[in-house]
């Protein structure tokens, strides 16, 4: 396993830091991004307050995912600039952005766990990296401890990811995002391809956990049921930029085509207990 980690980190360690007392814990400013002649991103802002959680919708091929990766260093954006914890991140040096994304979890699509790993080797890969001198076993109890707080019964911690079911893949996932104890979460679809139980399980876990753990969260999604469940504000993508941030009241006053259809459309009305057709 620790061949894994240092090809993924280096063998650089990163201080650990204060937590964030500002307003903003991200900041996008300008953000241009795009593929070849397909620019996806223009001139694009968005505030993240501390302590919310922030859904993040918009049409296919707005760029959600892609917002997420540039804020998170995995997509180098062509213009713009990107401050989280109060750190720019688009001019950092390598030991500068270190220092920041020690501070933050990620969970992508479908978890992204690595398949020759256990579960708790998965979600040790983080401990690994940021205390390498800590004693095996007390990464492993921390490990178990994190699997458990994810909502998974302690003997998945032994269990490969090809053993677990969709949803138990999703929670492992965010075991491994919590691993270190981040201030900031960043979600992407988490729970695409689970059932409305399934769903609405892992919304409720998450949101005990924001309230419990102080996070902050980035939330991509397109589930209606969460945005209406769990999320503070929303940002809408659209025409290239974040067209909208609020609550869902605030944006259902607003006129844009794509709102409207998104949020006052038969799936939004049932989302929000409205009759479909009235």
């Amino acid at each position: 396993m620790n061949t894994i980690v240092n090809e993924i980190f280096g063998e650089e360690k990163p201080e650990r830091h204060e937590r964030f007392q500002g307003e903003y814990p991200v900041r996008v400013r300008g953000l241009v991004n795009s593929f070849g002649d397909q620019v996806i991103h223009e001139d694009l802002d968005l505030d993240v307050k501390r302590g919310e959680i922030l859904g993040v919708v918009g049409g296919s091929g707005t760029g959600k995912s892609v917002l997420m990766r540039s804020i998170i260093g995995l997509q180098q954006p062509d213009a713009g600039h990107i401050e989280v914890f109060g750190q720019s991140m688009t001019d950092a040096e390598p030991d500068e952005a270190l220092g920041v994304r020690n501070r933050w979890g990620v969970l992508f699509q479908g978890g992204a766990l690595f398949s020759t790993l256990t579960v708790g080797e998965n979600v040790e890969v983080p401990i690994t990296q940021f205390y390498p001198e800590l004693d095996a076993e007390i990464a492993h109890e921390i490990a178990r401890y994190k699997v458990v707080m994810s909502g998974l019964p302690e003997e998945a911690t032994s269990k490969f990811p090809s053993e677990l079911s969709g949803g138990m893949k999703k929670r492992a996932g965010l075991a491994r995002a919590l691993a270190i104890d981040p201030e900031l979460l960043f979600l992407d679809e988490p729970t695409a391809g689970l059932d409305p139980i399934g769903a609405s399980a892992f919304d409720e876990l998450l949101r005990g956990l924001k309230e419990t753990l102080g996070l902050t969260v980035f939330l991509i999604t397109h589930d209606l049921d969460t945005l209406f469940a769990i999320c503070d504000r929303v940002a809408v993508l659209a025409d290239k930029k974040v067209i909208a941030v609020g609550t869902i009241p605030e944006l259902l006053e607003m006129d844009h085509p794509w709102i409207q259809e998104y949020f006052n459309g038969p799936r939004g009305r049932a989302a929000q207990g409205k009759p479909i057709d009235g």
